[in-house]
């Protein structure tokens, strides 16, 4: 089976349902229209536990009133914009990066924003993954009939 670019053969999408967002986002990253991912500012992701991240970046130059942080459906977004304070300064060597940039990175749904720091020049945001209870592994029980069919139970369960 062939969905857009990618091939596969019957073993992955027999048994998934549900993936064609996923199988979208691949295509979009192997796509060669694509803008390469800026490099500036340098950043790292920490896995603090099972739920729990913190992204860091070397903003060393900026102040934390120039940094600008968003929360926008599935991308967190950290912009920076130098206020170019040193009009009257001539450099002999300019090698602390003070580019205005925007960093975008992909998160998933239930990614939530808890906070950000700036010390040190490192900008750190801490994320935590909530799912829902309804997203949660759950048991299902076995009863002696299904009854997709009967009216009173497909009502029931669109209340």
């Amino acid at each position: 089976m062939t969905l857009g670019r990618l091939s596969f053969g019957n073993s992955l999408l027999d048994r998934t349902l549900g993936f064609e967002r996923f199988i979208n986002d691949v295509e979009k990253l192997l796509d060669t229209e694509v803008k390469p991912a800026t490099t500036f500012p340098p950043h790292n992701i920490l896995k603090v536990d099972d739920n729990h991240y913190v992204v860091e970046l070397a903003v060393a130059g900026f102040s934390k009133d120039e940094i600008e942080i968003t929360a926008e459906e599935a991308n967190l977004i950290i912009k920076g914009a130098k206020k170019d304070k040193d009009t009257e300064v001539t450099y002999l060597h300019r090698g602390i990066g003070t580019r205005s940039f925007t960093k975008t990175l992909h998160i998933a749904d239930t990614i939530e924003v808890r906070g950000a720091e700036f010390k040190d020049g490192i900008l750190r945001i801490g994320l935590e993954n909530v799912i829902p209870d309804h997203k949660k592994p759950r048991k299902i029980e076995i009863g002696n009939e299904l009854k997709l069919t009967q009216a009173k139970l497909l009502t029931e369960s669109a209340e």
